[in-house]
């Protein structure tokens, strides 16, 4: 085969793509592609990988593979019928993504949630905050070639799934939330099934530190692998606990606390290296927390009405609002702007794990091509919300 000249490129459905090569050695660098639809990327996600040898030259993510459309859907639906959408932009994390457009509009519109069922959102958004971290930890532990733990972890997503059921009337896609409260009471035995619940999940947080956090095969597999400093991180625009295994305390809920965070005892844990480990463990730890602030918001919840008195169709006033929250990926935001109509004139979304994406490149770069599939594992993306 005869090899290009330095510094030469190749094109390939309308992108060049470099060819280095090594004069000395006559080496080329080869050009791989994970995905789109591949495992390995957890989603419609595809990496184009330069290596030289085993080690990752370069890394370029593509995507749009998933893209519907959601920001421009919303200008043409109601505020009613955008909590839909959004329940399918992070679709295993519906309750946190139907809070943050709820609460757009409520700071828009000046309207005060009821305590009641601003205790019922807290609940809920932690529940789904420890099923998301559970799917994480049984695909991630997958991904480094383990098949125990993902059985461990869907047994207990399932029960807290159907408290959601049972909750909102549907399994994933909820559609519970509302302007000024939710849709509708929890039901009469909403704090007996959570402490029922609770007890499982706590053995299985526990049995997933045991099973794999100090395992030596795990730890040769994460630790010291797709390293990132908080400073670098911050300049990425990470967010979340991939931010906080960096060893930065930064938590919406803590440094703009929303709902009723301020009244509840919570650490904020974080990580000492910023590597694939520290991701891992911080999701751990903030498994524990969501537990305890559950607890805490059942002693504390009172009867009361779960609405405020609004129209049943919203419209709020001429302006623009931002709202973010701490969804379990990291920070997501939504910038509304309102003509005074039933409908968003504009709506943008900050999703998390569209710039969790932008580290991809630092974290992986001389890194061995084994390792790529566990630095992308470690960002716990989800493509619905990459594309929006």
């Amino acid at each position: 085969m005869s090899l290009l000249p330095l510094g030469e490129k190749v094109r390939m459905r309308g992108i060049s793509y470099p060819m280095a090569i090594d004069k000395q050695l006559d080496s080329l660098e080869l050009m791989i592609n994970v995905g789109p639809q591949h495992p390995a990327t957890h989603g419609v996600f595809r990496m184009v990988v330069w290596i030289d040898g085993e080690r990752i030259v370069d890394v370029e993510p593509h995507i749009g593979y998933l893209h519907r459309g959601t920001e421009k859907l919303c200008e043409g639906e109601q505020y009613s019928q955008i909590i839909t959408l959004f329940d399918r932009l992070d679709y295993v994390a519906n309750f946190n993504n139907e809070l943050v457009v709820c609460m757009a509009a409520e700071k828009l519109m000046g309207t005060e949630v009821p305590e009641r069922a601003q205790y019922i959102r807290t609940i809920l958004c932690e529940l789904n905050r420890i099923a998301s971290h559970m799917l994480f930890y049984g695909t991630f532990a997958l991904d480094a070639g383990a098949m125990t733990p993902v059985m461990y972890a869907f047994r207990e997503r399932e029960r807290i799934q159907s408290l959601f059921e049972a909750t909102s009337g549907a399994r994933l896609m909820h559609n519970y939330f509302r302007i000024g409260g939710v849709r509708q009471d929890a039901p009469d035995d909403f704090a007996q099934r959570i402490t029922t619940l609770l007890e499982p999940v706590k053995e299985t947080i526990a049995e997933a530190d045991r099973l794999i956090t100090f395992n030596e095969a795990f730890l040769a597999r994460t630790r010291d692998v797709g390293t990132i400093d908080g400073n670098t991180a911050v300049a990425l625009g990470l967010t979340g606990p991939s931010l906080r295994a960096s060893g930065v305390e930064y938590d919406v809920r803590r440094t703009e606390p929303y709902l009723l965070y301020d009244r509840l005892d919570f650490i904020v844990p974080t990580g000492d290296r910023g590597d694939c480990w520290d991701r891992f463990w911080v999701r751990i730890r903030e498994m524990e927390e969501s537990v305890r602030m559950v607890e805490q918001c059942l002693q504390q919840m009172q009867s009361g009405p779960i609405m405020a008195p609004t129209r049943r169709i919203a419209r709020p006033p001429k302006g623009e609002v931002y709202a973010h929250a701490e969804n379990p990926r990291g920070d997501l935001g939504v910038y509304l702007v309102s003509s005074g109509a039933d409908r968003p004139y504009r709506l943008k979304v900050r999703p998390p794990s569209f710039c969790n994406l932008m580290s991809m490149k630092h974290m992986m770069r001389n890194a061995y091509m084994a390792d790529a599939i566990m630095i992308l594992g470690s960002l716990d993306i989800v493509l619905g919300e990459v594309d929006r």
